[in-house]
């Protein structure tokens, strides 16, 4: 992904200028989007990727969906978006079913083959052992990939303390993990730092955002709800990691990070004295 900050039709409005400008970051490091892809056929692809190409930095195609579509399009998905700069990678389910019986560096060398430039490790329906996690972590940065881990249960019933979250999310990074993604599932409900409506658990988020610490900047929040994406740009800021998020929502994301919806905009908006005496008139 490319900064948008001289890019946009509407350069010149101070407004846009500077939301655009807090956008201005590292390339492929900070404000990431993951966009999760659960079956987009060629034209869709294209499509988003002519609109929204710019502000996506990863592709991940979730679960075992890659295992299912044709080779053809898998190889030609792949390619495209190298050609963007947007890196890819299979879903860690996947990786977990295949574990079952043959081995990760198999996996790896096939999705290395196929075209995938980086693989999901995650134990969100198999556990993993930590002697396998680890040596899953190495073996991927050895067959040329960039390993990225998912900390967190699908299962509901299955949820992990805060101090176990906070311990594997280190214990990734000293290894070698690249980013840690923060399982939210593509529902973003009852898992993670989610409950069963899909609002943030605030006490358990809070203490998890604080003993992260210097860990923050390697976590991708799964976020594929407008509320969630909210309340975590609030908190972090523009340029927080966000995945799980639907292809088709990429330029919404990108225009409630640079305070051009209501969400984010109003915040700005009040703080300028007779805008927030106008609302303060209205209201009375």
């Amino acid at each position: 992904m490319t900064s948008t900050a001289n890019s946009s039709p509407w350069n010149g409005f101070r407004t846009v200028d500077e939301g655009l400008k807090t956008r201005a970051r590292i390339h492929g490091r900070r404000g990431l989007t993951m966009v999760i892809d659960t079956g987009m056929g060629a034209n869709l692809t294209n499509d988003i990727l002519e609109v929204s190409g710019a502000h996506i930095d990863h592709w991940k195609l979730g679960f075992g969906t890659s295992a299912v579509m044709p080779e053809r399009l898998l190889r030609w998905k792949l390619e495209l978006m190298q050609s963007h700069g947007i890196l890819t990678y299979p879903g860690g389910t996947l990786l977990e079913a295949t574990i079952l019986y043959d081995s990760g560096a198999a996996f790896f060398e096939r999705a290395r083959n196929l075209g995938f430039r980086a693989v999901e490790i995650s134990d969100g329906t198999v556990p993993l052992r930590r002697e396998l996690r680890r040596s899953l972590i190495l073996e991927a940065r050895d067959a040329g990939l960039v390993p990225i881990t998912e900390v967190g249960s699908k299962d509901p019933k299955r949820q992990l303390s805060l101090g176990a979250v906070v311990e594997q999310v280190r214990r990734d990074i000293e290894i070698g993990a690249e980013w840690v993604i923060m399982e939210g599932r593509e529902c973003g409900v009852n898992v993670g730092i989610y409950d069963d409506h899909g609002e943030i658990r605030l006490d358990f988020f809070e203490h998890l955002a604080c003993d992260l610490g210097d860990c923050l900047s390697n976590i991708i929040w799964e976020a594929p709800k407008k509320s969630q994406q909210c309340h975590l740009i609030h908190r972090f800021g523009v340029n927080v990691n966000l995945g799980n998020i639907d292809a088709t929502q990429c330029l919404a994301l990108e225009a409630l990070r640079c305070g051009l919806r209501f969400e984010t905009l109003q915040p700005t908006a009040t703080a300028i004295p007779f805008v927030a005496a106008q609302l303060r008139g209205n209201a009375s």
